[in-house]
C-alpha cells in the first residue's frame, strides 16, 4: 500500500469545516450564474498539495499525519454547467478532461454509493490496445497512450505496468487467426508480434508448452506495451485531479430521475434533492439501460456479471498477462502477490454483482491446464461486475434522441482499459456537443445505419 500516493487513507471519516457549510449554504441561496461565478471563483482557490518527494519528506516529521485531504465532500449545488452520472473511472476521467481540456469546472460528479464501488473496482485491471477494426485500434490505442503518462498528468501513482499481454493459440485455425489480427494491429501503427512455442516459453517461462499439455501450445501474439493498471489508484486520481480544478465530487448521492422539459434534459432528481443542468452525462455502465430508461428511449444493450477472482498472495512468478481465447481465462500476478483470473460474461442477463460457479470452476480447470503449477493454490474470494454488451461489442459515445443528454457505455469488459481515452472523447462530446473524431464511428446512429464495428473475438478472448 505503500506504493500508492498518500493522502488518500485520509479520504473517509473526514468533518466539513465550518467555513466549508457556510460556503455551502451560500450557493442554496444563489441563482444558477451567480453560482457559476462562484464555481469559477472556488476553483482558482482549491488546489491540492502536490505529491513529491519534498511532500513525502516534509510530512515524515509529521508522522505522515498531517496531509490534507485527497478530494472534499462538497453538499450539491442547486445548478452545475454539467452533470456526470456515475463515479467510476469513466465518469471521473470526464470531469478531469472537461476541466482541464475544455475549462469547464462548474461540474459535479454523482456516485451512488463510494467512488470507484462499480466496475472500476470490481474488472482484472488489463490495459491494451490490440484490436481488430480501425475504429477500434484507434480509440484503444489513444487510451495507451495516455496510460503511459497518466500518472505524472494526474500527479497519482496509478500504478501502470507495461508488462506485456500475451494471447495464446492452440491449434492451426487459432494461429492463422491470430496472425490475421497481428497483421491488422500492426497496419495501424500499434505493436503486435508473432511468437512461437520457445519463444513464449522464454517470456513466460512457468507456461506449460510440453508435449504432454492437456491444450496444446501452438503459439501466440504479444503486445508488450499491455499490461495492468491498479484500478482503485485509477480512480482516486481523477478524483483528486478532477477536485483540484474545481470538480465537485458527490458519493452516496443516487440519482432517481431525469426530468426533461421539451425534449430537453434540465436537471436531476437524486436522493439528496434536485440538481439543475445544462448538459448531463451518463456514465453508469451496466445501469445505463435503466438511466435511459427515465428519459424515455431504450439502449440496444444487454447486461451481464462479469465474475473475477484472486488467489493467496505468493511470490512473483508471474511477470505478464497471459490469455487464452480457447480454454478462456486471463491471468496476471498484483503487486501484492494475488492471481487476478477473469474469463467470460455469465450467458443470462442480470444486474447481480456474484457470478455462478460453473464460470468460477471452468476457470480454475483452464488455469491449471496452463500452468500446473498453480494448482495447489488456494484462492481467497471471487465476486463480479455488471457489464453492458452492444450487439457487436463496440461501446456508445455521444448523443442521444434528448438534447443535451449524452451517453457513454457499452464497453462491454473492455472499458477499464478505455478510461482516460473515454474520459477525452466523453469530455469533448459533451463540451462541444459533437463527437469526438475518435468517438464518433460509435454513435447510437450506428445500429440505424447497420455501420456496425464487431469486436466480438478482440485479441482472442472477450476482456
Amino acid at each position: 500500500m505503500s506504493a500508492l500516493s498518500p493522502g488518500v487513507f485520509r479520504r473517509r471519516g473526514r468533518l466539513r469545516t465550518h467555513s466549508a457549510t457556510a460556503a455551502a449554504g451560500l450557493t442554496k441561496a444563489l441563482n444558477p450564474e451567480e453560482s457559476c461565478r462562484l464555481a469559477s471563483t472556488r476553483t482558482a482557490a482549491h488546489m491540492s498539495q502536490p505529491y513529491s518527494i519534498f511532500s513525502l519528506v516534509r510530512n515524515a516529521f509529521s508522522y505522515h499525519e498531517n496531509w490534507g485531504e485527497a478530494w472534499r465532500s462538497p453538499e450539491p449545488r442547486p445548478f452545475y454547467d454539467v452533470v456526470i452520472i456515475g463515479g467510476g473511472g469513466h465518469g471521473l476521467a470526464t470531469a478531469y478532461y472537461l476541466a482541464k481540456e475544455h475549462g469547464i469546472t462548474n461540474v459535479a460528479v454523482l456516485e451512488k454509493g463510494w467512488l470507484g464501488g462499480g466496475n472500476t473496482g470490481r474488472n482484472t485491471t488489463v490495459v491494451r490496445s490490440n484490436y481488430l477494426w480501425d475504429e477500434s485500434a484507434a480509440l484503444y490505442e489513444f487510451s495507451l497512450k495516455l496510460w503511459e503518462n497518466l500518472s505524472q498528468d494526474l500527479n497519482y501513482n496509478v500504478m501502470f505496468s507495461q508488462r506485456g499481454l500475451v494471447s495464446l493459440a492452440h491449434s492451426a485455425h487459432e494461429m492463422q487467426t491470430i496472425r490475421r489480427r497481428v497483421s491488422a494491429i500492426q497496419l495501424n501503427g500499434i505493436d503486435s508480434e508473432i511468437l512461437t512455442p520457445a519463444q513464449l516459453k522464454a517470456w513466460c517461462p512457468i507456461l506449460h508448452i510440453g508435449p504432454d499439455a492437456r491444450y496444446p501450445i501452438v503459439g501466440g501474439s504479444l503486445q508488450r506495451r499491455g499490461g495492468t493498471a491498479r484500478h482503485d489508484a485509477v480512480a482516486w486520481g481523477f478524483a483528486r485531479a478532477a477536485d483540484a480544478r474545481g470538480v465537485d465530487i458527490i458519493q452516496n448521492c443516487e440519482v432517481t430521475g431525469l426530468k426533461v422539459e421539451a425534449g430537453k434534459v434540465v436537471g436531476v432528481e437524486t436522493t439528496r434533492g434536485y440538481i439543475g443542468a445544462r448538459k448531463v452525462g451518463v456514465a453508469v455502465a451496466g445501469h445505463s439501460s435503466v438511466l435511459c430508461g427515465m428519459a424515455g428511449f431504450r439502449l440496444p444493450i444487454s447486461s451481464h456479471v462479469l465474475q473475477a477472482l484472486v488467489s493467496e498472495p505468493v511470490k512473483p512468478v508471474l511477470n505478464t498477462v497471459i490469455t487464452s481465447g480457447l480454454v478462456h481465462v486471463y491471468v496476471s500476478q498484483s503487486d501484492k502477490g494475488e492471481l487476478v483470473l477473469g474469463a467470460g460474461i455469465d450467458s443470462y442477463n442480470s444486474y447481480s454483482q456474484a457470478g455462478s460457479p460453473p464460470i468460477t470452476e471452468n476457470v480454475l480447470n483452464a488455469l491449471t491446464a496452463l500452468f500446473p503449477m498453480f494448482s495447489r493454490l488456494r484462492f481467497m474470494r471471487q465476486w463480479g461486475g455488471i457489464v453492458d454488451t452492444c450487439p457487436d461489442a463496440s461501446p456508445i459515445v455521444g448523443k442521444t434522441p434528448v438534447e443535451n443528454l449524452f451517453l457513454n457505455c457499452g464497453w462491454g469488459t473492455g472499458g477499464f482499459k478505455a478510461t482516460p481515452g473515454s474520459g477525452f472523447v466523453y469530455a469533448h462530446t459533451i463540451a462541444t456537443g459533437e463527437p469526438h473524431p475518435l468517438a464518433a464511428p460509435f454513435s447510437l446512429e450506428r445500429f440505424h445505419t447497420g455501420y456496425l464495428i464487431d469486436e466480438h473475438g478482440a485479441s482472442g478472448v472477450a476482456h
